[in-house]
């Protein structure tokens, strides 16, 4: 998903709008007094030792926001560990996006996603938030060579992956594909724009809906899928101008990511938001520092070890005094 937004040099005249405008991370520190929770708070407290349980948060419920005009908030996630503090957050909708190819497994591309892994984590994510959202991503060749195929794909997310909906990288002559998986009782977004699976297509990342006629095809796109059954829409590295268009033609929630503030939700990938990438889009600005500070935290560990610095906890064994041990 970041991917698409990798356009520096690449597309002329997008450095501009995408360049990265970061912010100093002490001028984005968080102020001691925070806004009200939001009316749709998916989280408990944000203390570690609260047993409160989440108020669930559903698909109806970000319906429900929709029509309330109050937006929801997305980010990615691989792990039950992450997704837990991600829920006392208040974070409505939990994405295991295929970007875990990259973020997690390392590889240059989000192509390179295993099948069972993504399966494997979105179950793990579920586990951790079982009151949010979680949204599978279904990885390149999982869903493209065969209908009957991507059907079973997508079910086994349901049911062994414990998502609650399914997202696919789709156009308009997809829209059949999309139409038998809604027929199978699985929920579908239709993911619209720039597409990082298709990235070869085009010798890289890029932007999409430019162009008059280019943009008349993503909203096209959108349209379909939603006639088709999609129950959500996600859209990606666009001209804030086309989401609103797709807005316009469509009813169901609509994500966005690097697509303007008009969409229902935004999305972006955690690592970027957290500061533990690279570089970051220049939409994604983060909001904490904290690959700087795990690198501090284990060159402080490093050292404890080199000093024979250990915690003051210690085991002691148990024996009596007519036993001895031998040294």
């Amino acid at each position: 998903m970041r991917e698409a937004v990798r356009l520096r040099g690449v597309e002329e005249g997008i450095g501009q709008s995408l360049s990265l405008n970061r912010s100093p991370i002490s001028s984005i520190a968080p102020k001691p007094d925070r806004a009200p929770l939001p009316t749709y708070y998916a989280g408990v407290e944000n203390n570690a030792s609260s047993s409160k349980p989440a108020a669930p948060v559903t698909i109806r419920t970000l319906r429900r926001m929709v029509r309330d005009g109050e937006p929801f908030a997305c980010l990615t996630c691989y792990d039950a560990t992450t997704a837990r503090w991600l829920e006392r957050a208040g974070v409505h909708l939990l994405l295991v996006g295929d970007t875990a190819a990259e973020v997690i497994l390392g590889f240059d591309s989000t192509i390179h996603m295993p099948l069972d892994v993504a399966i494997a984590l979105t179950a793990a994510t579920k586990r951790g938030a079982p009151s949010t959202v979680v949204m599978a991503d279904m990885p390149f060749m999982s869903y493209q060579a065969d209908d009957a195929e991507a059907i079973r794909n997508a079910g086994r997310f349901l049911t062994e992956g414990l998502a609650d909906i399914v997202k696919l990288e789709a156009d308009a002559s997809q829209a059949d594909l999309v139409r038998k998986m809604t027929r199978a009782g699985i929920p579908i977004c239709g993911h619209v724009g720039s597409k990082p699976q298709q990235a070869g297509l085009n010798g890289g990342y890029t932007s999409q809906g430019r162009t008059p006629e280019d943009a008349e095809r993503v909203i096209t796109d959108a349209v379909a899928l939603e006639k088709a059954g999609a129950v959500m829409l996600l859209v990606e590295a666009v001209p804030a101008e086309v989401a609103e268009r797709i807005l316009k033609a469509t009813s169901v929630p609509l994500i966005g990511i690097g697509a303007g503030p008009a969409p229902h939700g935004q999305i972006l990938v955690t690592q970027d938001l957290l500061g533990l990438t690279s570089w970051q889009p220049g939409f994604a600005n983060p909001v904490a520092s904290l690959g700087v500070e795990i690198q501090r935290a284990a060159e402080e560990y490093v050292d404890r070890v080199a000093q024979r610095r250990v915690t003051e906890h210690r085991y002691e064994m148990k024996i009596t005094p007519s036993v001895k041990i031998s040294t």
